[in-house]
């Protein structure tokens, strides 16, 4: 059985997924637009608690944004998904490892 997702691994997670995110500008649109942040702010953003895991929910709430994300880094879809549970602090769901 493997670990479970250190809070460092689902921060990079995270990180990644921004990226995605601004790599393209219909990626990240709908994700300013649901967040109410814009380019100038989403920085300092960035650096507040819970800004990732709503970068992970964002990514999850697509099936078609989940699996473009999950499959540019060879990823189970459900790992996004515990990262997102992680550091939101949340209890580990059903398919996480303790």
């Amino acid at each position: 059985m493997a670990p479970r997702q250190s809070f460092e691994d689902a921060e990079t997670l995270a990180v990644q997924a921004l990226g995605f995110l601004a790599s393209e500008p219909e990626r990240i649109g709908p994700f300013l637009a649901s967040t109410g942040l814009d380019p100038a702010n989403l920085r300092a953003a960035a650096s507040e608690p819970g800004f990732l895991a709503a970068v992970l929910e964002h990514i999850g709430s697509s099936d078609s944004l989940l699996l473009e994300f999950a499959g540019n880094l060879r990823l189970n879809p459900e790992i996004v998904a515990q990262a997102r549970r992680r550091l939101a602090g949340e209890a580990p769901g059903p398919g996480d490892f303790a």
